[in-house]
C-alpha cells in the first residue's frame, strides 16, 4: 500500500509530501495524518441550514481538443448530479452553465472562463487536463471561485497557492505512477522506454513511473517527449525503438491515435497506457492492434457501479446524446457537484470561500461525521443538523487540507482483440 504523510500547515503555504512503501497493483490508499478541520468543525453537529439556496456552477471540461473523449462522461456526471440534487428538493438547486476547456493548443478556456465568471458561478468544474487548469486556476481562485477538478492529477496542485479554493476528486500522479511502474516491473519487464506529453501531467507521471520502476529493479533506457499540437512522432519513436526496451509507456492524450500506428511492429502486449489515453479504440484501429496492451486509470470498478452507470446512460441519452462509451472520471465529476452542494448547505451560502471552508468537513476529512452515500441521504442529515461524511461513487474521497482525496483506487486494464479494454485488477 502506498502511504502519503503530509506535513500540515495552513492552506496555500508550502507543504511536503513523501511516499513510502510499495503500491499494490490495482489499488492504493492514501492515508492522512494530523489534519485539522477547516472552519473549526468539531464533529458535534451543525445548526440546520436556513432557507433555500440556488447555486450556479460552471464547467470547463473538454468538448474539443486532445482530451475530448473525456468530455461526455464528465459532463454526464455533472448533469446527472445536478438533476438528482434538484429532484431531491432538499434546500438547494443547482444551475449548470456548461463551457469548453479545449486544450493548451486551441485555448478554448481563454474565452470560456471569463464568460463563466461573468455569469456569476460559485464554482467551476474542470479542467480535465492539469496543464489546462494551470492556465486558468489563478484567474478562477483569484475571483473567489472554487476550481474543482474531477481529473487533475498533477502533484503540483497539492502545494498550489490557491486561497484554499482548488479541490479535486482524482488522486495525485504520485500514486498512479507508483502503480504503473510496479505493474510494468511485476510483468517481468527489465527495461522501459517512455514517450510523454511535455506538460505538467506528462512530465510528472513520467517521473513517478520512472522512480517506481527503477525502485523495483528496472531501468528506464530511453525517454522522449512531445508537445501539444505535434502531429509527427517519428523521431521520438525511432529513438525509443533503437533502445530496444522490454516495454514502452505511452503517457499521452488523443495523439495516441497517431503514435500507435507509427509503432507498428512493436508488440502490443509490451505497451502501457495511462488515464489520459486509456480509451475505446475500436473505431480507430484494425482488430488486434492493441491486444494485450495494459493501462492504469484512477477510479472504482464501473461494474460495481451498475446502478450509477445505468442512471448516467439514461440521463445522457435522454439529453439527446450518443451512448457513452467510456465512463472515465464520470463518478469523480458527479461527486464533485454533490460535495459542493453539501458544503453549500452546511455553510448556508453560495459564496465560493464559504463553500470551500466546508468541503473537507462534508467529505469526512475533519475526522467526524455520519456516513452517507447519496446526496439525498446526506442532505436530510444536514437538514437535521447532523455532520455528514459523504462516500460517493468515486470512493470515500476524504479530503485533506490541501484539497486532495486521501483514499483512491487505481484500476489496471487490458486491451481485447476489438481494441476495447476490460478491468483485470482492482
Amino acid at each position: 500500500m502506498g502511504v502519503f504523510t503530509r506535513a500540515t500547515a495552513s492552506r496555500s503555504r508550502t507543504r511536503t509530501a513523501t511516499l513510502s512503501g510499495l503500491a499494490f497493483l490495482g489499488a492504493s490508499a492514501l492515508v492522512l495524518t494530523g489534519c485539522s478541520a477547516p472552519g473549526g468543525g468539531d464533529g458535534g453537529g451543525n445548526e440546520p441550514p436556513a432557507g433555500d439556496l440556488t447555486l450556479k456552477i460552471g464547467t470547463q471540461l473538454p468538448q474539443t481538443g486532445n482530451l475530448a473523449f473525456l468530455g461526455p462522461p464528465e459532463e454526464a456526471g455533472v448533469g446527472l448530479a445536478a438533476k438528482e440534487i434538484n429532484d431531491a428538493d432538499l434546500g438547494i438547486e443547482i444551475d449548470v452553465e456548461y463551457g469548453d476547456s479545449g486544450d493548451t493548443d486551441n485555448k478554448a478556456y481563454a474565452t470560456e472562463v471569463p464568460r463563466l465568471l461573468q455569469a456569476g458561478v460559485s464554482a467551476i468544474i474542470g479542467a480535465a487536463s492539469s496543464g489546462v487548469t494551470k492556465l486558468f486556476i489563478d484567474e478562477v481562485t483569484g475571483a473567489g471561485v472554487i476550481n474543482f477538478s474531477p481529473a487533475n492529477t498533477s502533484a503540483d496542485f497539492t502545494t498550489w497557492d490557491d486561497n484554499g479554493l482548488f479541490w479535486r476528486t482524482a488522486p495525485s500522479d504520485v500514486l498512479q505512477g507508483e502503480v504503473l511502474g510496479n505493474l510494468i516491473a511485476e510483468d517481468g519487464k527489465e527495461t522501459l522506454g517512455i514517450l510523454y506529453l511535455n506538460d505538467s501531467y506528462g512530465t510528472g507521471l513520467a517521473q513517478f513511473t520512472t522512480e517506481a520502476f527503477e525502485a523495483a529493479g528496472g531501468e528506464v533506457v530511453e525517454e522522449q517527449s512531445y508537445n501539444t499540437g505535434d502531429t509527427s512522432f517519428d523521431a521520438q519513436i525511432s529513438a525509443l525503438t533503437a533502445a530496444n526496451p522490454d516495454a514502452i509507456a505511452l503517457i499521452a492524450f488523443e495523439e495516441t491515435k497517431t503514435i500507435v500506428p507509427a509503432l507498428s511492429g512493436y508488440p502490443a502486449e509490451n505497451l502501457y497506457f495511462v488515464d489520459g489515453n486509456l480509451a475505446d479504440y475500436s473505431a480507430d484501429f484494425p482488430a488486434g492492434t492493441l491486444t494485450g496492451a495494459k493501462g492504469t486509470l484512477p477510479g472504482l470498478d464501473t461494474a460495481s457501479l451498475g446502478d450509477f452507470t445505468d442512471r448516467l446512460q439514461e440521463f445522457w441519452q435522454g439529453e439527446g446524446n450518443d451512448e457513452l462509451k467510456d465512463f472515465s472520471y464520470a463518478a469523480e465529476s458527479y461527486d464533485a457537484v454533490v460535495l459542493i452542494a453539501l458544503a453549500a448547505m452546511v455553510a448556508g451560502s453560495t459564496e465560493g470561500a464559504d463553500i470551500a471552508e466546508k468541503l473537507q468537513e462534508v467529505s469526512g476529512g475533519a475526522g467526524e461525521g455520519e456516513k452517507c452515500g447519496t446526496f439525498t441521504e446526506c442532505a436530510e442529515l444536514i437538514n437535521e443538523g447532523t455532520t455528514v461524511d459523504y462516500d460517493g461513487n468515486s470512493g470515500p474521497i476524504t479530503f485533506d487540507e490541501n484539497g486532495d482525496p486521501t483514499e483512491a483506487t487505481i484500476g489496471i486494464f487490458q486491451y481485447l482483440e476489438d481494441n476495447t479494454y476490460e478491468r483485470i485488477a482492482n
